[in-house]
């Protein structure tokens, strides 16, 4: 195994980390299964690339309303039990899915109802799991821990897809919902056999400090958190509705089937996994590799748009998957290393929301754009986004960037001050030796004067006494 793939895979030494992995495998796999079957379901109910759309955003309507709360739960509470909760909660809609669909009594509201459902406990869930990976591997970590954490979301893409379609064949989107309910219980094992004690849980931060309100504050504050977040919440609203262009792409542009929907997404998985690797051998994502990568995200959104094949438009979503993953997650880790601990759970949940959250926005608006016009066109805007952002980000950090010194130069400076600052204590040293010699040359005259003052006034009194 070579140096940097041993790099990729530095955080799966850590014991927890290894069990927290392996749980999300087979819960994120069984995920996308169900996202798969949830918007496949929708679009052979109503036919409606905007009722797609309108699905989409329910499954993150509960980020962009409570997401800030759920951070501030994360904050408030250990992560660990409160992900235990969540993912048992995240089972239930998957649960009514099933039943719904077994029994023959699915309506097209019902499922919008559940999907619903979902998102508000998705709310409280991923700022959860956002903010617990660097208290599982330390900050020394963490940027090799989102880089494996994308490698999890997309590789999930790929098997979940994949199998989502081969079931939907076979026996049709009901077992899709059973399977991902059972699929939580191996993140509940998981979560269950951590050893809390290795964990480093940081001080739960004072209640009276206003929550909500003042993390919103704190990242008003700090450029560090602020810009990265606008930039997300720009690309994620324009750009990263993949949910909805890529069924809109397979069912009116490439045939119509799930397989085309299963190669697509499949295409664009395989290139997320690929830049989450090169991503997490990293030792930082660097402000120039993030506008690195939304530039990319615009000139492959860009190429998707005019692809006229399907082998080419999965050449083009695989460079449009390596891009996205390399900018979400690298906004991602810098978010985690930047925020104050006590305060990494509400950060993570603005992340969220501008990632996940902003979909309820851009989602019916990319579906609608898909159905009144052409799904190419939901392309062209994420790729007009990608190149805007990445103008942005190249103007707002150059300006801030302030140029360091070279090390030569460096110990120059260094090596002059230390002059200046030597020559300003002999300055000193001598005149505090002027000003105690002038002092005892005073003192000493004093003395004289006070001498011959009393032998005067000895001399004076004898003359008296004689006469």
């Amino acid at each position: 195994m070579s140096a940097a793939l041993r790099k990729s895979f530095a955080s799966l030494s850590v014991p927890n980390y290894r069990l927290y992995f392996g749980g999300q495998v087979v819960s994120l796999a069984g995920n996308w299964m169900q996202i798969v079957a949830e918007l496949w379901l929708i679009l052979t109910l109503t036919g409606s690339g905007l009722m797609v759309g309108i699905a989409t955003a329910l499954q993150f309507s509960g980020i962009l309303l409570f997401g800030a709360f759920g951070g501030a739960l994360a904050d408030r509470f250990d992560k660990r039990k409160l992900l235990i909760v969540s993912q048992t909660g995240m089972a239930v809609p998957a649960l009514i899915l099933f039943a719904l669909v077994a029994f023959g009594d699915a309506e097209a509201w019902m499922v919008l109802v559940v999907i619903g459902l979902r998102g508000l406990v998705l709310a409280v869930d991923n700022p959860a799991r956002q903010a617990f990976v660097i208290e599982i591997v330390g900050p020394e970590r963490v940027v090799n821990a989102v880089g494996l954490n994308s490698v999890l979301i997309h590789s999930a893409r790929i098997v979940g897809p994949a199998i989502a379609g081969i079931v939907i064949a076979v026996s049709g989107v009901a077992l899709c919902f059973l399977i991902n309910a059972l699929s939580f219980v191996a993140m509940l094992v998981a979560l269950v056999r951590m050893k809390a004690a290795q964990l480093t849980r940081p001080k739960p931060e004072d209640r009276s400090r206003g929550g909500v309100r003042h993390a919103l504050r704190y990242v008003l504050a700090t450029p560090e958190l602020r810009v990265p977040l606008i930039l997300m919440a720009v690309l994620g609203t324009l750009g990263f509705n993949f949910q909805v262009i890529v069924p809109l792409l397979a069912d009116q542009t490439f045939g119509g089937d799930v397989s085309s929907y299963s190669l697509l997404m499949v295409a664009m998985a395989i290139g997320s996994i690929i830049g989450a690797l090169t991503l997490g051998a990293r030792a930082q994502a660097s402000k120039a590799l993030i506008a690195t990568a939304a530039l990319g995200f615009g000139v492959a959104a860009l190429l998707a748009a005019v692809a006229p094949t399907l082998p080419l438009e999965m050449a083009a979503l695989f460079l449009l998957g390596i891009c996205s993953v390399t900018f979400a997650a690298g906004i991602n880790s810098g978010l985690q290393l930047a925020a104050a601990p006590q305060m990494r759970g509400r950060v993570m949940a603005l992340y969220s929301i501008v990632f996940l959250g902003s979909t309820p926005l851009g989602g019916p608006l990319t579906g609608w754009i898909g159905e009144a016009i052409d799904p190419r066109a939901t392309l062209v805007l994420a790729g007009v986004a990608g190149l805007g952002v990445a103008l942005a980000a190249t103007l707002t950090w150059t300006e801030r960037q302030v140029p360091r010194p070279s090390a030569t130069r460096l110990r120059q400076r260094i090596g002059e001050r230390r002059e200046e600052f030597d020559e300003a204590a002999g300055r000193i040293e001598a005149r505090r030796s002027i000003t105690a010699t002038s002092g005892l040359s005073s003192a000493g005259r004093q003395r004289r004067g006070a001498h011959a003052a009393g032998d005067d006034a000895r001399r004076t009194g004898a003359a008296d006494r004689k006469r």
